[in-house]
Order: C-alpha cells, then sequence, then structure tokens
C-alpha cells in the first residue's frame, strides 16, 4: 500500500491527501540537503502527518514503498541521532517508531557538542601556526570565534525556547 492508498484510508479530501504526499517528500528532500539520506527524511516525514503517529516497520514500507532493509537501516539512524524512538505496545509483538518528545532539543544539545568541538579543532590548529603570520591564522581565527559566539548563544536560546514552551503548554 502506498503513501496514496493510506492516505486514501484517510477521511481528507484528495488535495489533501496529495499535499501530505508532497510533505512526507519535501521532508526527505530537506534531509537531504542536510547531508542526510533522503528516506531517512521520508520516514520522519511521514511520522510527523501519520495516524496514529506511531508505525511499524512493515507499515512504513509498505506506504514509502521502501525495502524493508532500508527502512531497518533508516529508523536505527533516526533513532541514533534522537529524532524518533521504537516503542512496543501492550498486547503487541512488534515494534513500532514514532517521533520522540523533545527530540529538537536534544538536536539542538547535539549541536551544541559538535560547536564545542570544532572550536577546540580551530584552537588546536591556532596553536599549530603560533609562529605563523596573521593572515595564515586568519581562517582558524574565524572558525574559532564564530564557533565561540554560538557556545555562547545556543544555551541562552535553548533556555528562551524551554520557558516560551512552556508558556505554551500552559495556555493550551
Amino acid at each position: 500500500m502506498t503513501v496514496e492508498h493510506h492516505l486514501e484510508r484517510d477521511s481528507t479530501s484528495g488535495q489533501h491527501q496529495s499535499e501530505r504526499q508532497h510533505f512526507v517528500e519535501d521532508v526527505g528532500v530537506l534531509f537531504e540537503m542536510v547531508g542526510l539520506p533522503r528516506m531517512a527524511g521520508r520516514i520522519f516525514g511521514w511520522l510527523l502527518v501519520s495516524n496514529p503517529p506511531h508505525q511499524s516497520p512493515g507499515e512504513l514500507a509498505e506506504v514509502l514503498q521502501a525495502s524493508k532493509g532500508s527502512i531497518s537501516t533508516m529508523t536505527r539512524l533516526l533513532v541514533q541521532i534522537g529524532l524518533i524512538e521504537r516503542i512496543s505496545l501492550p498486547g503487541q509483538r512488534r515494534d513500532y517508531f514514532r517521533i520522540r518528545l523533545n527530540a529538537w532539543s536534544e538536536l539542538t544539545n547535539q549541536r551544541l557538542a559538535q560547536i564545542t568541538a570544532f572550536r577546540q579543532l580551530a584552537e588546536r590548529g591556532l596553536q599549530l601556526l603560533q609562529e605563523e603570520p596573521p593572515q595564515s591564522r586568519q581562517r582558524l581565527e574565524e572558525m574559532r570565534d564564530m564557533h565561540a559566539f554560538y557556545e555562547q548563544e545556543f544555551p541562552r536560546m535553548l533556555e528562551r525556547w524551554e520557558k516560551q514552551r512552556r508558556s505554551l503548554d500552559q495556555n493550551k
């Protein structure tokens, strides 16, 4: 059963179904643009709009017209990067996948660790070029300074986000 077929079971209009299908594909393309596999993005896109919000590997393979091996590999990747989680349901023998709560905050925290690693790497490079003329150090200084800036700003942004999220949750 394809995305179209799964959407046909939904009570939404044909245009809405087509929009959801395009959304899934657009998420795949966006993932590919940031260096992740398109299939991982398609899985993630489907999990964002699927009903129910949890899907079995077989359901994912069917709706996305992908091999079970591809689904297995890509769901493993999505679990590793913290965007989805594997769950089991009472009375069910198979596993399901769903979007992980707070996935975006976790991803941002991982990004912060990467930013710190880049800053530290730039500092090591600057140590190597300590005796070199300033123009030789310029690229590494920019790398260090930019990542140091992000290292300071990301925690502040996360703190503001958490405060805003709590406020939004209270207003629901």
